[in-house]
Formats: structure tokens, sequence, C-alpha cells
């Protein structure tokens, strides 16, 4: 299939946090997603894009951070997002909300969006899932009603990000799958929408 017509799925890290093993699970997701071959996929890192915090929105300044420009430009060109996000005090991130708010709105609409949440305890970050669920709403998206909540993520990885939990690679394939149904689904409605109706 060439890659223009195969949709495309934006992996989003959202910490910035030194040594983050959030990482890790990145870099495990966007290795299945490159091996399939009905994507197309992305990553962008909240670490390589330094955001102020923000105080203005894209639209109210004539000289916005560089790294807000392109985190909006690149989601606004995807089919489909997956953020990977750890649980920090019960929530997620707050370098993750502060790129949320520089976005305009309805920047998300009718798009998919798979959620991978990580911790350090025994609950794979759930409390973090439960409120990005409600942000991914409010900004118009379409959370997958599927979760892939990584818990002891200190067992599941080694420091060098090997993986040593062969349960979390099981569990990766079927979640992915859901994510690309629900992408290529929602690509094929949005290109329905305005088309006449056969008689």
């Amino acid at each position: 299939m060439p890659e223009e017509s195969r949709p495309s799925i934006l992996l989003l890290i959202g910490t910035t946090r030194v040594g983050r093993r959030s990482a890790h699970v990145a870099r495990l997701l966007q290795a299945e997603m490159e091996g399939r071959s009905g994507i197309v996929s992305g990553r962008i890192d909240l670490a390589e894009l330094d955001l102020p915090v923000m105080r203005h929105r894209l639209g109210d300044t004539a000289s916005p951070p560089s790294g807000a420009t392109e985190l909006c430009s690149m989601l606004s060109r995807a089919d489909g997002l997956l953020i990977v996000a750890p649980e920090y005090k019960n929530g997620y991130p707050g370098s993750l909300k502060n790129a949320f708010d520089y976005l305009p709105a309805g920047i998300l609409r009718r798009k998919p969006i798979g959620i991978v949440t990580v911790s350090s305890g025994g609950f794979g970050g759930l409390n973090c899932l439960a409120q990005l669920r409600l942000v991914c709403l409010a900004m118009e998206g379409v959370p997958i009603p599927a979760a892939f909540p990584v818990s002891r993520v200190e067992d599941a990885f080694d420091r060098e990000g090997g993986l040593r939990d062969s349960k979390l690679a099981g569990r990766l394939g079927p979640f992915l799958d859901e994510l690309v149904w629900y992408t290529q689904a929602l690509v094929r409605q949005r290109g329905m929408e305005g088309k006449p109706a056969s008689s």
C-alpha cells in the first residue's frame, strides 16, 4: 500500500523528566508500529520540544514557541494519536497538560487516541489513564476503549531499556490492533463526509 494512502499514527512521549522509564515503553511501541505495513508512524517527544509554560495561545502571539508550532503541525496531519504517559502523584505530567494547552480547539476532532500509562506501582497508572481520557474528550478526540497500562516498569525493563516481561509484549499487539482499527475506520468515515449519497 502506498505511504500516502496509509493512515498515520503519531506517538507522543508525554513527559520530560530525566531518567524517565516510560521512554522504554515508547521505544517498544514505536518498534511495533514501524513493523506494521498498514500505517505510517511518527514520533514526537516533549523533551525535545522544550515548551515554555503556556502564557499565550498559538493564535494570540506573533512569536509562538517553535516547539508548539511543530507539535500543532504534526498533530493536525496525523490521523491518530498514541500517548505514552507516566503517572505522577496520581495524575499525568504537567508537561503534557502544558503541551495540550497550546493546542487549538478541535485539532483532535474525531481522531482516535490510544493511551499507554506507566507506573512504578502495581496499578499501571489507572488514575492517569482516567484523567487523560477526560482531557482527550475535551479536545474532541476519541479515546479508544482499549488501554495499555504498564505496571512496575522498573521490573518490566532493565536500565538500558531491554524488555524483561514477555507478557507485556504479548499484550502489545492486540492493543495496537484496536488503535489501527479505529484509525482506519475514522479515516474512512471522514473521507465519506461531503460525498453525495448513492441513489
